[in-house]
């Protein structure tokens, strides 16, 4: 069985809102949710009732579909985030297309897992997303770089800082981070605490004007970091 929140004490569990149109999926993912320490405080079938169970409950994460009658996930996560940016999404969808994969990170999704993930595998990742972190298995996180890449390569380069305007500490931070590298194992690479990590983060993004992890990622492609 996999510990999913191993520094959260028990009491304060993460509270998580399930979107999905298949009654018998949710209903399988919340066992197995609630076996490894969430609390599922609702369920939503689409992307509108999404909406209104987040005004409603107030969840620190949203697992959420997709392909979705009515109104679909993408929709949804930008409605979610426009109205309430600290609650932490991520898609879980059988879609590993280029266009649903990169419309979710500009949508601010935290993740994207697909549903043919182990149980294990799909824990652990979204753990690291209950920690703070973002989640992409390597093969997509691969496939954002090079596209972010490209984009850059077409696109006129921001009014940002240049990398010489970072120390040396936080420009090796941004590029961890790039490497798809969760606070916790930076923080073991450099003997640093988590916290530590993530005013150092906060600090190189404060000073490339880079407002989330995903932009991060686009910066490390146009500059060469994260290969």
């Amino acid at each position: 069985m996999v510990q999913l929140l191993p520094t959260r004490k028990k009491g304060d569990a993460v509270k998580l809102l399930l979107v999905d149109d298949h009654a018998l999926f949710r209903q399988s993912l919340r066992l197995l949710l609630e076996t490894n320490g969430y609390v599922v405080i609702g369920t939503a079938a689409n992307g509108m009732e999404a909406v209104q169970q987040t005004r409603r409950l107030q969840p620190e994460l949203i697992l959420m579909d997709i392909d979705m009658p009515e109104t679909d996930g993408l929709t949804a996560t930008r409605l979610i985030k426009a109205e309430f940016p600290e609650v932490k999404i991520v898609m879980l969808t059988v879609s590993s297309s280029d266009e649903h994969l990169f419309e979710a990170i500009k949508s601010g999704a935290n993740g994207y897992l697909l549903k043919s993930e182990s149980a294990e595998r799909f824990l652990e990742m979204l753990a690291v997303v209950a920690h703070g972190g973002a989640a992409l298995p390597p093969e997509l996180a691969a496939r954002v770089l090079t596209e972010f890449a490209r984009q850059a390569q077409r696109a006129e380069a921001p009014h940002v800082a240049p990398d010489n305007d970072l120390t040396p500490r936080q420009s090796t931070i941004l590029t961890l981070v790039a490497q798809g590298k969760t606070y916790g194992q930076i923080g073991e690479t450099l003997a640093l605490s988590e916290a530590t990590v993530r005013y150092h983060l906060a600090q190189a993004m404060a000073r490339l004007h880079l407002q989330n992890r995903a932009q991060v990622i686009a910066y490390a492609a146009r500059h060469g970091l994260g290969n």
